[in-house]
């Protein structure tokens, strides 16, 4: 049996611009496979927390989440990706370190992760799945490519949070 992991799903991006909201989908299509409510737009998921695997939402990542991070073993980012990446869905290994700049619209996970061990002195492992995006535009909605990649990356989480599932 595989050790079970507490593991969070940070999404962030913009539900505004199309393409680059499709962490909420992904993080609603993964709730609803594990049984739990949807997100609705305005509930970013910090009041649900508790569960094996749990999920949030945030419009983009703030050095406050270091807090919420010290208390998981395993956090997994989801957000989109520009064609400069061009695998569909896009897996790394994310690493502790400060990255410039350093201001809200443009932190990457990297750097909450070195904002959590500097002042907590632990980081949870930590890895950021990406979808490809192909519509950036003012909207709601996903395009119809990016849409069918959300399936893929909630198959991959659940794989990467591995027993931890079956007990959410």
């Amino acid at each position: 049996m595989k050790e079970i992991k507490h593991t969070l799903i940070v999404g962030f991006g913009n539900l505004y611009r199309r393409d680059d909201g499709v962490a909420r989908f992904v993080i609603n299509a993964l709730l609803d496979h594990l049984g739990r409510p949807p997100l609705d737009p305005l509930d970013d998921g910090f009041e649900n927390l508790g569960y094996p695997v749990d999920a949030v939402v945030l419009h983009q990542l703030v050095p406050e989440l270091a807090e919420t991070l010290k208390d998981y073993d395993q956090v997994i980012f989801v957000d989109a990706h520009v064609d400069t990446i061009p695998e569909p869905l896009h897996e790394e290994q994310i690493e502790v370190s400060y990255r410039a700049p350093f201001v809200y619209h443009q932190t990457h996970p990297s750097t909450v992760l070195a904002l959590t061990h500097q002042m907590y002195g632990r980081v949870p492992e930590a890895i950021l799945l990406s979808l490809l995006g192909h519509d950036f535009d003012f909207g709601e909605g996903l395009s119809p490519e990016t849409a069918t990649l959300v399936a893929p990356a909630v198959a991959r989480i659940l794989i990467l949070a591995g027993d931890g599932v079956s007990n959410a």
